[in-house]
């Protein structure tokens, strides 16, 4: 078995939580970098993106592996897998650790991000995202 790292049994209405959270972190990504202005650094955009990417996570494994990640974002690629076992691309797999990649060094780094960072970031948070709410938008069974 994997060891997928610390996590707490999910509620029913967990997932939907989860979901509302990851599209406010999304929604807050895209406005951040509508205002950038020339010279700001892109930090702030990319913690957003790192948490809506954890936030969309969490939703699938609430969902569908009835847990949520607790306190290491790092393990929540581990629990996705768990979760979703064959149901979780490879594509999408490697596109959640490289969103989460960056996400120490937004948040705690000396040196500013930039926008071509974020922008890259974004994108890959786009096609996550679209992947993630294809399942979550599905009625429950």
């Amino acid at each position: 078995m994997t060891r997928t790292g610390s996590s707490k049994p999910a509620d029913r209405g967990a997932a939907d939580g989860r979901l509302g959270k990851a599209r406010l972190f999304h929604k807050a990504a895209r406005n951040l970098l509508d205002l950038l202005e020339p010279g700001d650094g892109a930090d702030g955009i990319i913690s957003s993106i790192a948490l809506a990417a954890v936030a969309y996570a969490d939703a699938l494994t609430a969902r569908f592996g009835g847990v949520l990640n607790q306190k290491d974002h790092s393990s929540v690629v581990k629990l996705l897998r768990a979760a979703l076992r064959a149901q979780l691309p490879a594509t999408q797999e490697a596109r959640l650790a490289r969103l989460l990649s960056r996400k120490d060094e937004a948040q705690y780094g000396a040196a500013s991000m930039r926008r071509g960072d974020a922008e890259k970031l974004l994108a890959d948070l786009e096609k996550f995202a679209g992947w993630a709410e294809e399942p979550l938008s599905a009625p429950r069974r």
